[in-house]
This record gives structure tokens, sequence and C-alpha cells, in this order.
């Protein structure tokens, strides 16, 4: 199998070198060109043919957001991973690429011995190379392999929807925005959303949410109350759960152990908001590398709630929506452009049942 051919972009050797490094010596990875600015990489794309690039925000002469922008005129789905810093300007300039059309993004190591940073590019790095480098990011992309579940078919109506829980990875700021803005407020229910990425860049993430929509998206800082249309979004590096405080749901925030090697995790937040919710919840996967969500996914089937996920052809990856999609947990398979009318099909005309769980006694299923 031909190895993935990698153009390696940056203004530091020493990140050139640990880049390099690190690809180099995985078999199925092949460096064929660095460049120290967006005007050299530009020039070396044709000659050295990338099945992905990995690409600086902050260079001299072409930084990374100018650069991609060129990028994405001349090779439109050639695969782009922005390179970060764990800071608030590097996570602006990170959001900013995602909406120029940026695949994906790592942050760099910070502090730390070399065998430090060298594991931290493997374990961030190595597999969105992996991934995105095996498949051309548009419809012609490979099925997720077949979950080890199947699920029968529905034989009574779904019961209505209090909650709406949305989980999501690459790709999903602009599938996020894409849905939010073509909600309606005021929404019936609260929403609550896990997107995988780390401190500072949920917290701008939820402002640039909250600017692009008509909805009062927030960072959840822990024990805010569940309303009808208020959005939290799980803050980088916390578990997002939902609790019963007496009459009220509130959010909760956790650093209990990574799951699926993320911490916020999709799993974490929907098994909660089964057990708080139970079949009234409505749950929705889009884009995103990986299975998280699987398995909160086959609690809210098993609850009786309802599960739409993002289709194959309008996601960046479809790894997260794939494995549901495949392990038959889905009520609705859709593409993006759809997904935002069928969470308001799903939600409209519901019964107004908050205040009427808010007067029921307290749940023992519920922490």
């Amino acid at each position: 199998m031909p190895k993935i051919r990698v153009l390696v972009v940056d203004d530091s050797v020493v990140v050139r070198r640990l880049v390099t490094d690190v690809l180099g010596a995985d078999p199925s990875c092949e460096v064929v060109g660095t460049a120290a600015n967006g005007k050299i990489a530009l020039a070396k794309i044709p000659q050295v043919n990338p099945d992905v690039i990995t690409l600086d925000v902050e260079m001299p002469e072409m930084d990374g957001l100018e650069t991609l922008a060129e990028i994405r005129k001349l090779y439109p789905r050639l695969p782009v991973i922005m390179f970060s810093t764990l800071t608030e300007r590097g996570a602006a300039a990170t959001l900013k690429a995602l909406t120029l059309g940026a695949t994906d993004y790592v942050t760099k190591p910070s502090g730390g011995s070399v065998a430090e940073s060298l594991e931290q590019m493997r374990e961030n790095l190595l597999v969105k190379v992996r991934v995105l480098g095996g498949q051309v990011v548009g419809p012609s992309k490979p099925a997720a392999p077949r979950a080890l579940i199947a699920q029968p078919p529905r034989v009574s109506a779904p019961p209505h929807v209090d909650v709406l829980a949305i989980g999501c990875s690459t790709g999903g700021p602009n599938a996020l925005t894409a849905i939010l803005e073509m909600l309606a407020p005021p929404l019936a229910v609260p929403v609550v959303i896990v997107q995988h990425m780390p401190p500072v860049f949920t917290r701008l993430l939820a402002d640039r949410l909250r600017a692009h929509t008509n909805l009062q998206v927030k960072e959840a800082q822990g024990g805010e109350a569940l309303a009808p249309g208020d959005v939290w979004i799980a803050p980088g590096d916390y578990h997002m759960v939902v609790r019963r405080v007496g009459a009220t749901r509130r959010t909760a925030l956790a650093q209990t152990p990574h799951e699926n090697s993320c911490r916020p995790a999709v799993d974490v937040l929907f098994r909660s908001v089964v057990e708080c919710y139970g079949g009234h919840t409505l749950a929705v996967v889009l884009t995103g590398m990986g299975q998280d969500g699987l398995r909160g996914c086959q609690h809210v089937r098993e609850a009786g709630g309802q599960i739409v996920v993002q289709d194959e052809a309008t996601s960046v990856v479809w790894g997260m929506p794939g494995f549901i999609a495949n392990a038959g947990l889905a009520d609705a398979v859709l593409p993006l452009r759809d997904i935002a009318a069928e969470i308001s099909r799903r939600i409209g005309g519901k019964r107004s049942s908050i205040t009427e769980a808010a007067k029921a006694p307290r749940s023992s299923s519920c922490p």
C-alpha cells in the first residue's frame, strides 16, 4: 500500500524536525518535503504532490491563514492539518482556519522533554494523518467499520423530546455553526454539546457560535440549570454531565479518566443525559474521527430516545456518525443541510413536560 505523502510547513526548525521524526518513523507515512513559510509551501505542492499538509498558523512572509486560503483555491480537497499553540491567539486563529476550510488541527507540544514532545505528536498528529491521508475529503470516503451491535426496528412511536444532546469532532465547529444558525429561537428544549477541543478553544467556539447564531451559546462552568433555549458546550479537558439537583437538571464538570481517548467525551455526556431524561432524549452525532458517541447512543436507544446522525457525503470524517449508522442505532442519517429541520421537526409539537418533570419525585437513576 502506498505511503501517505506529507508536506510539513512550519517556520520552526525544531517543530519541522519533530514532525518529520514522528511521521518518518511510522511505516504508513513519508515526509516528502518541508517548508519554512507559505510561499515556499505553495511552490512545493505541485513538485511533491502531498496527500496531507501540516500547516503552522504563525509564520513570516505568508502565514498559515493566507496559505490555507490559497491552498483551498488551488487544491480544494487536499487535507490540511493546522498546527496551533494552546493560547488565546492560537485558538482564535485555528477557529478562523477551520472556517477557511482547514480539515483539522493539532496543538503544538508545550514544555516537557523532547521524548514527551514526540509522544504528544504521535498521539495527536499521527492518527489524523493516517485517517485523512487514507481518504479523499469529500463524498468518496470509505464507510466506517461495522460496529458489533445490531438493533431491532422501533415498534412504537418515540416519546416527546425534552433535551437535545450533540456530539462531534473533526469538522464539528463548521457543522455546529450550520445547524445552530438554522434553529430558530426560542428552542423548546435545552441543548448540551460535546465538541472534541482543548481548553480555551471551547470557550472561543462558544463565543463564535453565539455571534453567528441567534442562540445563547455558552461554555459550561458547572452548576448551570438546563432551561429551554440555553445551549451549553463542554469545556476542554473536562467531561460534562447532567445531574438532577432538587427539581432542576444542571450541568456538572469532572476530570475523571478519558473515554475513547477524549475529555470531554460524547459517551459520558450521553449516558448522563439518558439517566436524567430517559427516552425523552434526542441525540445528534455529527462529523468526527473515531467512535466516541457509539456507546452513548446505545444507551439512548435502549431508553427509547431518538438518534440522528450526519451522512457520509457531508461529513469531513465519517467515523463517529458512521459507527452509529452502521450499528443500526440511527433513526435518521441525513446530510448536514437537513439536520436542523429534522431537529425542529422532532422537537416541534412536543408536550411541555419540563414543568411536569420538575414536579415529579427525584428519579433514583439520575445522579
